[in-house]
Formats: structure tokens, C-alpha cells, sequence
């Protein structure tokens, strides 16, 4: 299946010379849920950008379902929705008046079942008659969404859509979310609260500096690079480790009462096994164990600290 973004040798430099994207080469499957996680200044909201139309590539192609977003960018535009990181829209307008003009201006026939439907589903349809200015901010970055969706776009980007908004409605717009990747829309977010790529992505990609410097299955990614770790609690204390367990990856407590292996996840039924042997070889013996793993967090953190 053709990628429904395709973007190859994507290049941006900003007058000054601060290149915030250096050849970015990405495909971003129909109908998936991409996360795009980097620090502040890494080029996210550049890249969105400029899929998006808004800033103006330096160097590349980028493909919007097929249409270039440069020589065919009204075609292109009109697959594309997007939710801003910041929160603008006209204040004095009704709910309901501004996602209708919102469909309007990409030449879409009125359709009011639609637009209902939009605003139950993000909870704004018993206010879609208030001004948006008497709108709390959560509520006013449910109507940002719904812009988004009133021209029935089959590409989402949500810039940092979690931004100011209370657990509750985050969890909320997860649902949403998901509801409208079921629906064959795909999603593109860019987030600062990596428990939601971890939570909602299909694929992660990282990018830092300006380039991409991965893109992984979420699942084969935590797989690949999380590490776990094996605490055993011991039935006595040790004055110190074994002269043959020291080259181990073993960390012996302050104590001596706690053991604490770390290992990676593609070696953990012989590597754990193969421990416990070594340990009760050596008469040591443990009244309880406990695994953890490594989150996304801790991956993306040392992804991007690692050196290139």
C-alpha cells in the first residue's frame, strides 16, 4: 500500500542559516497513528509545517496522498487537518459558526449531520451556541479539533494536542482519537507527554537536531532498545558479590539485602535462568523477586542524549 505522506529529502534552512531540518526521508502509513517525539527545537513543528503548507520547504518532496504539496497545493491541503500547538480562532464567534466556516473555506457543501456529529463526539454539542470566548481551554482545544475535521480530511496532525488540557480530557481525546484511526484517518502527533505515544502510536518516530534519527514499530522499539531490570530480595544480606558474579550485570545493595540484574529484553528467559542457577551455585538464595521495564521515556531519553 502507497504511504498516504511520503516525504524524501526534505531540507529546511531559515534565514540566518539555522537549518531545522536536515534530509528527512519518512513514509507515514495510511490509516496508522504516528508519534513524533524530539526536545524543544529538534524540528517537529518545522516539519508539520511544512507538510502542512504553512512554511515553505527548502529542498525535497513532500506527498500528501498522492499530491505534491508545493505544484498541487490545494489538492493536497484539502486531505490535510490540523491542530495547531497554539490555541487561535476568532473569540466573538459561536462554536457552531466557526466550524461551519471552517468547512466552507475548503469548498465543502454543507453538511449540518456531519458537523453534529463532529461536536458530540468531542463533547461541544451543548455548547456549540456559546461564544468561544467563554469556552474553558480544554473545551476551546476541542473546537480547534473540530475545525480540523469539518472539511473530512483523511490526514490529522495534532501539534501537542494534550497541551493544557486535564487528565481527564486527555483520556478523552485518546478515544477520540482512536475512533477516528478506526475510521481511516490517519494521525500524526507530536507530544511532550510521551506516556501518550506510548499509549495510542502504531510507529514512533524520533527526531532530534533536525534529523530523524528513528522510526520503529512502538512495540518492536520498546522491544529493540527497553532494558529490564530483575530485583531479587535476598533471604540474607551479602557483605559483597562473588569474585565470579562480578562481571555480571549485577548491583548489590547499600545494604546487601537487594540484588538488582539489568538486562536487555531479546535475552531475558536465559539470561534470568542462567542467573539464578549461578546464584543458587553459590548458596545464595532470594525470599522475592520483581521485574520493571524500561518506559518510552526512558528510550526517547537515550536516544536523544546518545552521541551521532
Amino acid at each position: 500500500m502507497q504511504p498516504i505522506i511520503s516525504v524524501k529529502g526534505l531540507s529546511k534552512t531559515y534565514a540566518g542559516g539555522f537549518q531545522a531540518l536536515k534530509t528527512i526521508d519518512l513514509d507515514i502509513r495510511r490509516g496508522e497513528i504516528f508519534a513524533l517525539l524530539g526536545p524543544n527545537g529538534a524540528g517537529k513543528t518545522t516539519l508539520i509545517s511544512i507538510i502542512c503548507g504553512i512554511v515553505n520547504p527548502g529542498s525535497g518532496q513532500v506527498l500528501a496522498d498522492g499530491h505534491d504539496i508545493v505544484k498541487d497545493y490545494r489538492a493536497a491541503r484539502t486531505k490535510i487537518g490540523l491542530v495547531p500547538q497554539e490555541l487561535s480562532t476568532d473569540a466573538f464567534e459561536s462554536v457552531w459558526d466557526t466550524v461551519k466556516f471552517s468547512r466552507g473555506l475548503f469548498g465543502k457543501a454543507p453538511n449540518p449531520a456531519y458537523l453534529e456529529r463532529i461536536l458530540r463526539q468531542l463533547s461541544l454539542w451543548d455548547k456549540k451556541n456559546e461564544k468561544i470566548m467563554a469556552l474553558s481551554g480544554g473545551m476551546k482545544r476541542r473546537v480547534m479539533i473540530a475545525k480540523a475535521l469539518s472539511h473530512e480530511p483523511q490526514i490529522l496532525f495534532l501539534d501537542e494536542p494534550s497541551a493544557g488540557v486535564d487528565v481527564e480530557l486527555r483520556r478523552d481525546m485518546w478515544e477520540m482519537v482512536r475512533g477516528l484511526r478506526d475510521s481511516g484517518v490517519t494521525i500524526i502527533l507530536t507530544t511532550h507527554y510521551i506516556e501518550e505515544a506510548e499509549e495510542m502510536a502504531d510507529r514512533i518516530g524520533v527526531i532530534s537536531g533536525g534529523q530523524l534519527i528513528l522510526v520503529e514499530d512502538k512495540d518492536v522499539l520498546m522491544q529493540k532498545l527497553g532494558k529490564k531490570q530483575l530485583t531479587l530480595q535476598l533471604q540474607t544480606p551479602l557483605a559483597a558479590l562473588p569474585k565470579e558474579l562480578a562481571t555480571e550485570p549485577l548491583e548489590l545493595s547499600a545494604d546487601g539485602a537487594q540484588l538488582v540484574y539489568t538486562f536487555d529484553t531479546q535475552s531475558e528467559e536465559t539470561g534470568i535462568a542462567d542467573l539464578l542457577r549461578r546464584l543458587a551455585g553459590h548458596g545464595i538464595d532470594f525470599k522475592d523477586l520483581q521485574t520493571s521495564q524500561s518506559s518510552l521515556e526512558e528510550i526517547f531519553v537515550s536516544l536523544v542524549r546518545a552521541p551521532r
